[in-house]
């Protein structure tokens, strides 16, 4: 049977290419809202990380209609640390819709996100958005996006895909670039047209794939798959099976089934073949499973999601101002919510390690794990985290190390700045061209040579640079990088800094802190140019005797301090160096906080190496 009533899609791009923006007017057109009904923009990005860093973080299932036929559409992430989300929906999906911007042309996720599309026969309508910038280049990057379909294999049919000129802002669509459409009736006429409906057998047993899973502490875990074959109905008996896992054969009961209209769930007595919908009555339910029929266990081959290239430790907090701020503080807490995480993101991996109170956690990239840091910290998790490091592997006695595809559009006279610093940190440049006034750079380079890079790119590039990547593979290591050409500030003792101690301290370096902010001892306050580590007191008061008073402090003049976002302390920290997170700071310290022992281990480390 085809479902001629149902269209499913994804919409997949490169970061910051428009495509929760282009969501919103599909909504708005597609006749989900009143025409009063006052919207906010990007409201597919509910998560408030996602609302304040303006990414997209997790895939979302929304639809909307047209012509009396349903689109649901999958919103996916455009980063690149987040590509499993990607992997994963793809399956849920016919088509794509692959939005490109009319400016940049394909970038690293673009090629990513295609290849995928591409290896699952998906058919593809290219869409090139915002073509009502001002510097556009649509026809040149229409040539670039075919050039990128050569390079991938893509079929002649895929190599035929429709075009759509696009302003997902305006909410308009053309089919010809040079006469600007009036709304987005070409793109959804393109949908309805070349994407193919669902094809299904609804007299054969029932198979869902479990693409997605999402927690509800009324009903516990909801699973969200598309149904390949079947009906499904409440209370209806089904068995959990795993392509992977042969001896996964769990017997359950459907309790609620719904399906997305817009951006709300309607609850339904049952689906056919073809929708995509959320249930509930699975307890183990994980992504990748297949729900089937008792009569016909049948498991759905599932992709196999790309492994993480980035670790780091995360460990219970054990510094002087442990248990001060925040709810959830012990190596429990912290275990159940890093091993709840992996039930719902298939890119995160978690090991137990010879210490309780520490876990290493593995994942596809530096935000990738930032992002869950931050959301444990608003969750009110305390907790100590390591530099990240990246995974190493040996093939044929050969020492192998990930590897990034780098693209930078840079102005032009800072290219050469960027090119040097590049090349220090072991990157190899296979691509430069001009677009304009900017100059388009292409590496590939190791993944530990972009930690800490991000600051240094934005100071070459005065703030006008753009900087994305993609992992490539693994290549033959490259030899020794040096990660930072900084030393640290260590506070000297617990106590409050004071003004008087930061202004004796700033002449050392760059200082990290306020007059008033609480220290200990082996906490980091600030950076030094030399590549060394210095002690300095900041809780050091002027002595007040009968020729000076202490309100003469306010006479002294601080140099303004350098506040980390979490991520720049990630980017900051050193091997020996940790950041410690609670609900409302975030501190770096060293390791060992005692100066004495530091002294002894640097010693021996430097007795070791020269040996």
């Amino acid at each position: 049977m085809i479902r001629d009533d149902l269209r499913n899609i994804a919409i997949i791009a490169h970061v910051d290419h428009g495509k929760t923006t282009l969501v919103d007017e599909m909504l708005k057109q597609g006749g989900i809202f009143r025409q009063n009904q006052v919207v906010e923009d990007r409201i597919m990005d509910s998560n408030d990380i996602e609302r304040e860093r303006g990414i997209t973080i997790l895939a979302k299932n929304t639809s909307a209609y047209y012509k009396g036929v349903k689109i649901n559409i999958v919103d996916t992430p455009g980063h690149a640390d987040f590509g499993g989300e990607v992997e994963r929906v793809l399956k849920m999906v016919n088509g794509v819709l692959l939005l490109v911007d009319a400016y940049e042309g394909p970038m690293p996720q673009t090629r990513f996100v295609l290849q995928k599309a591409l290896e699952l026969n998906h058919k593809i309508i290219i869409v090139i958005n915002k073509v009502d910038r001002p510097d556009a280049r649509s026809l040149e990057v229409v040539d670039e996006i075919l050039e990128l379909l050569l390079e991938l294999d893509a079929t002649d049919e895929q190599l035929d895909s429709p075009i759509i000129y696009c302003s997902g802002r305006a909410g308009t669509a053309s089919t010809d670039p040079d006469e600007p459409g009036k709304d987005l009736a070409p793109l959804f006429d393109a949908i309805l047209e070349h994407i193919d409906p669902p094809k299904t057998d609804l007299d054969a047993p029932l198979q869902i794939l479990v693409s997605s899973i999402e927690y509800n502490d009324y009903v516990g875990r909801l699973a969200i798959g598309r149904i390949e074959n079947g009906i499904i109905s409440k209370n209806m008996d089904v068995v959990l099976t795993d392509y992977h896992d042969k001896d996964l054969n769990e017997k359950a009961r459907i309790n609620t089934i719904y399906q997305f209209s817009g951006l709300t769930r309607e609850p339904v007595d049952s689906a056919s073949g073809g929708d995509i919908v959320c249930f509930s009555g699975i307890s183990d339910v994980n992504i990748g499973n297949t729900v089937c029929s008792p009569n016909f266990p049948e498991p759905i081959p599932f992709v196999k999601i790309s492994e993480p290239t980035v670790e780091m430790t995360f460990s219970v907090n054990n510094s002087p101002f442990a248990g001060k701020e925040g709810t959830y503080v012990t190596s429990r807490h912290l275990r159940d919510r890093l091993f709840s995480e992996l039930k719902k993101d298939v890119s995160l991996r978690v090991e137990e390690t010879d210490s309780p109170d520490s876990f290493r956690v593995l994942g596809r990239g530096e935000m990738h794990l930032s992002i869950l840091i931050e959301t444990m910290r608003r969750e009110g998790y305390e907790l100590q985290v390591s530099a990240p490091k990246v995974l190493y592997r040996t093939v044929n006695g050969v020492l192998e190390e990930p590897m990034e595809r780098l693209v930078c559009d840079v102005p032009q006279e800072c290219s050469g700045s960027v090119i040097q610093k590049l090349g220090s940190r072991k990157g190899e440049m296979v691509e430069m061209h001009q677009i304009g006034d900017r100059v388009r750079l292409e590496f590939i380079i190791p993944s530990r040579g972009l930690f800490g890079y991000s600051n240094d790119f934005m100071t070459d590039t005065k703030g006008e640079g753009i900087m994305s990547t993609i992992f490539e593979g693994y290549g033959p290591f490259k030899g020794t990088i040096i990660k930072r050409n900084l030393g640290s500030l260590i506070a000297h003792e617990t106590g409050e800094a004071v003004t008087y101690g930061i202004f004796n301290a700033q002449d050392r370096g760059t200082m990290f802190i306020t007059p008033g902010t609480s220290v200990y001892a082996g906490m980091i306050v600030g950076c030094s140019p030399k590549m060394e580590d210095i002690v300095v007191n900041v809780c050091k008061k002027k002595h007040v005797t009968n020729m000076r008073a202490a309100g003469s402090d306010e006479a002294l003049r601080l140099t303004p301090p350098r506040i980390f976002s979490l991520e720049e302390c990630l980017e900051f920290i050193d091997d020996d160096e940790l950041v410690e997170v609670t609900p409302k700071s975030l501190r770096l310290r060293k390791k060992i906080l005692d100066h004495a022992l530091r002294l002894r281990e640097q010693f021996k480390k430097r007795n070791q190496d020269n040996s």
